[in-house]
């Protein structure tokens, strides 16, 4: 009974089979037993329940179905499930499948290498798989660089996609048109553009204008000649002032020939005129242009004396002028211009150009005029004159074909030594050996005097206050030395505050340069042309001025006075011109001689005021050793005062639980200084008790090769100090206790009126001082000396870490250099690679011309955009410049845009013609494209196009 009632359980009813076809054949369906002896039975069991199963399977769903389905393959071994495949690849085949998984990856980037870039960019859009495979460097690559377009720099193991976006990003900047709007734009064989009945139209115009010029000039011609007054009617008035008809006459044209130019240049930045239009205003008015002449004097040097390459000598001046080479690589230059005096001829030039270039600039600023004296003011040091960035004056240097051809051309016009000419280098080339063999070479090439600063005064630039040597050459010259040499070319005040500042103002000036350097010359000019309109309508009122001549010209040269004066009563001053004019007549000669007498009177001053160190005729050891000892004592001040003024309050701080900073910062910041302050205390007290015994066979070197010994405090602090800069950036950012406190003490008396990362940069600065009184004191120290073996021994292990110095300041600043430009570029790729460096950087208009078979002389082109040239060592890059001004003011931004990178070695320069349609403009070549630029002056074009090529020499050179 109980078997029974469990089979019943298992088994099927019958009643659940009524209303189907299914009809058994016998009785064991309805039963769970399974005869496992008994073959025959078995199959006929196992048919007839498969049949079974078969019609419930018929009867299910599609979901139930699957289900079953995934419950009997999971009971399934893995030679049956194995079975269930092949026999599921027999009945369904496969007819598609994805390459990209049965073939090797070799195989299908092959198969993709032979897609366009369109048909890839719709793969990389499949899936994943296929986007990775589609985006790989080895199928974009190609692409870029058979059209010119290569990375500017190297991608990462494991960056991806940069070629595919160079790509991209270069294919979106492309200027292409199409066939109909190139017609509609530029015409076609057989209709003409609209732009030639433009340019026609514009040759009509400035025909008509030539012709009213030519109208008013005969007009004004046959007035004259019918009221001119008879001769010899001005004779007397001009023999009571001393002068002539015929030097006024041609004063008069020079200067209304530079007046001209000035106007014409301000009414074409300002009211977009032509240039006929600006002659045709200014000859409009044969009245107006008397006044004028009248008028130019007393503005010349108000209007002409912020221009420091166009200098425009005194009007009475007939002799030879002054030339002053500045180079814009010193600091604050900007100070030495403005001190600049009368009448010397300025050429600030950039330190990045070639040689030949500065002798052009030197020319054009000479105007034919010859040189009494050459004064040449760049960085350099006791051995060397930085002359350029790549070419430095040096005993090696000097006879090499390029410096000895630069040197004799310039020479060549100044006059000879017989008449007082000669060159003054502001560099202290006297103090070492090297230097003075520089010094006695180039006198003996040039044939000239070569005079330089003893370099008896240290810190910063102040040797030029110091004595300047006799540079003669044997021939005969006169024995007349100048007291102070450099105060031939500025004025004194200046030159002192200059000469003890400039480290300082360098730093403020450095921010002016980068931020405004671009707009300067722009907003000058600007400046000059208002000015010059404002001082002529409103002030003076030339037009109206209902005033004889006498009194027209009196006032012209007292005013001409008064601008080279500094006065602070103007009126006063003028009273007293007058006087003296009606006195004496107003001669020009007295004028002279009172601005001669005021300079010599601002030489003694100046010589006056220079410090005299103690020393005698023959004791120049003495002089050198005592001033170490005076500039040790400033140095240790420095120190003191940081640690005085800032550790100690600091470490007080910490010590009452009222931390400003942390016990880490503050050893960051400190440690090392307290550390160089230790080594300097004990070289000062060994100093000074050899000076309190001083003669003529002390020595000093050997203290300095004590302390030389230990130099290694020196190490630790230069490789620590770009660390101790960023700790107090940090720490001043996210502490205001800290900022408070530097506020406080920061530029007080207790600190010498700077901050403390200013007196943190004064162990940097000691270094090159110590090479310089080194050297003076070798030069004077003779070789059977028993101090000159330490002297040179300690000369060497300075050099070595003034060279080591240099190194940490040239990386430092190339890391600054390239961030920057990283950061002002978008979208560029990472730049900071290798040993990359970046050269220049320069504005141009990227133009485009349609039809490239045109000769240049006939052929048209139009500025499509603005670009920037940025040129690497190893690269150029093109950005486009977009330029946003500023509402409401006159200043404005750029901002670039990457645009494409060209590989040096593979870059071709050719300069492009001047033509009425094209100034200032050439061509950079690629393999496969090129671009036409121009730049607004055509000294930056040159200047560009020199570093260029330079460049690209220097590239191939490495590259072989």
């Amino acid at each position: 009974m109980e078997t029974r009632l469990k089979s019943s359980l298992h088994s099927v009813k019958r009643w659940q089979l009524r209303g189907s076809d299914y009809e058994p054949r016998s009785d064991t369906c309805f039963s769970t037993w399974t005869p496992l002896n008994n073959r025959t039975s078995n199959l006929q069991l196992y048919e007839e329940r498969m049949n079974l199963v078969f019609h419930w399977f018929d009867l299910w769903s599609d979901k139930q179905r699957k289900h079953f389905l995934q419950s009997l393959l999971t009971r399934c071994t893995n030679s049956q499930l194995k079975f269930c495949r092949d026999l599921l690849n027999e009945t369904v085949p496969v007819t598609r499948v994805d390459f990209t998984v049965v073939l090797p990856r070799f195989l299908s980037l092959y198969v993709m290498s032979f897609l366009t870039p369109r048909d890839l960019c719709n793969a990389a859009q499949v899936s994943w798989h296929w986007r990775i495979l589609a985006e790989q460097d080895c199928l974009w690559a190609g692409r870029c660089i058979r059209r010119g377009w290569f990375l500017p720099y190297t991608p990462a193991e494991k960056e991806f996609g940069a070629w595919k976006t160079h790509y991209v990003s270069c294919v979106s900047t492309l200027d292409w048109l199409t066939p109909r709007e190139a017609a509609e734009q530029y015409g076609t064989l057989n209709q003409q553009n609209t732009r030639t009945t433009e340019e026609e139209e514009e040759k009509r115009k400035e025909r008509r204008i030539r012709q009213m010029i030519r109208d008013k000039l005969q007009e004004e011609k046959s007035l004259s000649m019918r009221t001119r007054r008879a001769w010899g009617s001005y004779s007397k008035p001009e023999v009571v002032r001393g002068g002539s008809t015929q030097t006024g006459r041609t004063s008069a044209g020079k200067t209304l020939s530079s007046w001209s130019s000035s106007l014409c240049l301000s009414l074409d930045k300002q009211q977009s005129m032509t240039v006929a239009e600006c002659v045709e205003r200014v000859q409009a008015s044969s009245s107006f242009r008397e006044r004028l002449n009248k008028a130019s004097g007393a503005l010349s040097s108000f209007i002409y004396r912020p221009a420091p390459q166009h200098r425009v000598s005194p009007i009475h001046h007939t002799g030879p002028a002054l030339l002053l080479l500045i180079s814009n690589r010193i600091p604050a230059y900007e100070l030495v211009l403005s001190g600049v005096i009368a009448g010397v001829i300025v050429v600030l030039y950039d330190h990045r150009g070639t040689l030949s270039a500065l002798l052009t600039q030197v020319k054009g600023a000479m105007s034919g005029q010859s040189i009494q004296r050459l004064g040449l003011l760049a960085p350099g040091g006791t051995e060397e004159v930085q002359l350029l960035h790549r070419s430095s004056l040096s005993e090696r240097t000097l006879l090499t074909p390029e410096h000895r051809e630069f040197w004799e051309t310039l020479c060549g016009w100044v006059v000879p030594a017989e008449e007082g000419g000669g060159i003054d280098i502001f560099c202290p080339l006297a103090t070492s050996v090297s230097g003075v063999t520089l010094v006695q070479n180039l006198s003996t090439l040039t044939g000239l005097e070569v005079r330089t600063p003893m370099g008896l005064a240290t810190g910063g630039f102040q040797s030029i206050l110091s004595e300047w040597s006799d540079g003669r050459v044997s021939t005969g010259l006169s024995n007349q030395e100048p007291a102070a040499p450099a105060l031939q070319y500025m004025f004194e005040n200046v030159l002192l505050d200059w000469c003890r500042q400039a480290q300082w103002m360098e730093e403020a000036l450095r921010d002016l340069r980068g931020r405004l350097g671009s707009q300067l010359q722009r907003v000058s000019l600007q400046a000059r042309g208002r000015a010059l309109g404002h001082f002529l309508r409103e002030k003076i009122c030339l037009e109206e001025l209902p005033v004889s001549k006498d009194l027209s010209e009196a006032l012209v040269e007292g005013i001409t006075a008064l601008s080279r004066q500094e006065e602070t009563r103007p009126l006063e001053f003028l009273v007293a011109f007058l006087t003296k004019w009606m006195e004496k007549g107003g001669s020009e000669s007295s004028l002279e001689e009172k601005s001669r007498n005021e300079a010599d009177d601002s030489s003694r001053r100046c010589s006056s005021l220079i410090a005299k160190l103690p020393q005698t005729v023959l004791d120049w050891r003495g002089a050198v050793a005592r001033d170490l000892h005076h500039s040790e004592c400033l140095y240790l001040g420095s120190l003191s005062a940081v640690l005085k003024v800032y550790q100690e309050p600091l470490t007080a701080a910490m010590n009452s639980n009222r931390a400003i900073l942390s016990y880490a910062d503050i050893q960051i910041i400190f440690s090392p200084v307290t550390q160089i302050l230790e080594l300097n205390s004990v070289f000062q007290v060994d100093l000074q008790s050899r000076l309190q015994q001083w003669s003529a066979e002390q020595c000093v070197g050997d203290v300095f090769v004590k302390m030389c010994s230990s130099l290694r405090v020196y190490t630790n602090y230069l490789n620590n100090y770009p660390t101790a800069l960023r700790t107090i950036d940090k720490c001043r950012e996210i502490k205001p206790t800290f900022r408070a406190f530097l506020k406080t003490v920061d530029r007080t008396l207790a600190t010498h009126m700077l901050s403390l990362q200013e007196l943190l940069l004064c162990p940097v600065l000691r270094i090159q001082q110590y090479v310089t009184l080194l050297q003076a004191l070798s030069l004077h120290t003779h070789p059977g000396h028993p101090d000159h073996t330490h002297l040179s021994s300690a000369l060497n292990t300075m050099l070595h870490y003034r060279e080591f110095t240099d190194k940490l300041k040239r990386n430092s600043e190339r890391e600054t250099l390239m961030e920057e430009t990283q950061q002002m570029i978008q979208g560029c790729p990472n730049l900071s690679e290798g040993n990359r460096q970046l050269i220049i950087t320069q504005d141009a208009a990227l133009l485009r011309s349609p039809d490239e078979q045109i000769p240049d002389s006939l052929r048209t082109f139009e500025h499509v955009s603005d670009v920037g040239l940025f040129l690497f060592n190893d690269a150029l890059v093109l950005t486009r410049r977009n330029v946003h001004h500023t509402p409401f003011t006159l200043t404005h931004r750029s901002t670039h845009t990457f645009l494409a990178s060209v590989a040096l070695t593979s870059l071709a320069v050719r300069e492009i013609t001047h033509t009425r349609y094209v100034c200032h403009a050439f061509l950079l070549e690629g393999p496969f494209r090129s671009w036409a630029c121009a730049t607004e002056r055509g000294e930056e074009r040159d200047h560009f196009l020199s570093l260029l090529r330079s460049t690209i020499d220097a590239a191939l050179t490495a590259h072989q």
